[in-house]
């Protein structure tokens, strides 16, 4: 019948099984905290585990570890005892021992020093001892290792004219327990009315509405946890909306006229090149009688040239003019 814990027959009664063990001695107990335990960065941290069992040439004990978020099939082991031996392995073999060694007296607390954050994560506390009854050979233990806050990085972004909103973000790359966020202005300038600003402590952000020019100023971020605070600051300049649009007239200006200057500096490279290789004249006692007039094919030129020197067309023989009357011969 399922839900009903096996029974064996002792002397007429019925008791359950796992009780007859622990009266006789062959159970494997392993107990552990079941508060989280939180050790800072850099320092040694000790995970209790204790168990109780009859010791003998089968006993083994098994420390692993297993990262936030992963489920307990996917732990890699850190640390055995077996054969009355000690092998540490993986990434933390130069940083794990056991508190007592051998583990024999029932207790298998682990060492472990020089804490790194990549530390944080589920450690499995495991004894084995055949043929010993498995009451609870397994125990958990979760660590968190304690990091300041890293500075944080400050930035903005939004309208920053009159009657326009902004928001200011501030973050910090490490820091456990995770870090809150606090937003304070400096100097003795007004604080803005809690109507235009919101702010949020976990995502470290500060929202400013409806700004106006007594809202310039030093803003300085504070992130924190239980380990300490860093900060990083922020100047604000809030402008009237016409002094923006001048900004922007007076750009526009700037890159016309640097327009026109490269404009101008390249046509008077130009010319200047140009006056350096002048086009090539010729007079008039440079023409020759063999040259071909221009829109006359050389084929023509040649075909004249074999009638004769002497043969002209008649009508090309006498050029006159109305006024002068002069023959002018070709």
């Amino acid at each position: 019948m399922t839900g009903v814990a096996p029974t064996l027959q002792i002397t007429g009664i019925w008791v359950p099984t796992s009780l007859w063990f622990l009266a006789t001695g062959l159970a494997v107990e392993v107990k552990v905290s079941t508060e989280p335990l939180s050790t800072p960065v850099g320092k040694t941290a000790e995970l209790t585990c204790t168990y109780s069992t009859s010791v003998g040439d089968s006993f083994a004990l098994e420390w692993s570890f297993v990262q936030p978020g992963k489920p307990i099939s996917e732990s890699h082991p850190i640390l055995y005892f077996t054969n009355g031996h000690l092998y540490p392995t993986g990434s933390k073999s130069k940083r794990v021992t056991l508190l007592q060694n051998p583990p024999t007296r029932g207790v298998a607390t682990l060492k472990l020093t020089d804490i790194h954050p990549s530390d944080t994560g589920t450690y499995l506390c495991q004894v084995n001892n055949p043929p010993d009854f498995y009451t609870n050979g397994l125990g958990l233990i979760n660590l968190t290792v304690l990091v300041p806050p890293s500075n944080p990085s400050c930035s903005q972004n939004g309208q920053t004219t009159v009657g326009g909103s902004t928001a200011l973000r501030c973050s910090s790359s490490e820091g456990a327990p995770r870090p809150v966020y606090n937003w304070v202005r400096l100097g003795s300038s007004p604080t803005p009315s809690p109507g235009s600003m919101v702010q949020d402590e976990v995502s470290g952000q500060l929202i400013l509405t409806n700004l106006s020019l007594t809202s310039s100023g030093t803003y300085r971020c504070v992130a924190t946890n239980q380990m300490g605070s860093a900060s990083c600051e922020l100047t604000l300049s809030v402008t009237e909306p016409s002094q923006g649009r001048v900004a922007g007239a007076l750009i526009g200006v700037l890159l016309g006229v640097l327009l026109l200057s490269v404009t101008a500096f390249s046509l008077i490279k130009f010319q200047k090149e140009r006056g350096k290789n002048p086009k090539e004249t010729y007079g008039g006692s440079d023409l020759r009688e063999d040259a071909v007039a221009p829109g006359i094919s050389e084929h023509t030129s040649r075909a004249d040239s074999s009638k004769g020197l002497l043969e002209r067309p008649s009508s090309a023989s006498t050029v006159t003019t109305n006024k002068s009357k002069l023959p002018m011969v070709v």
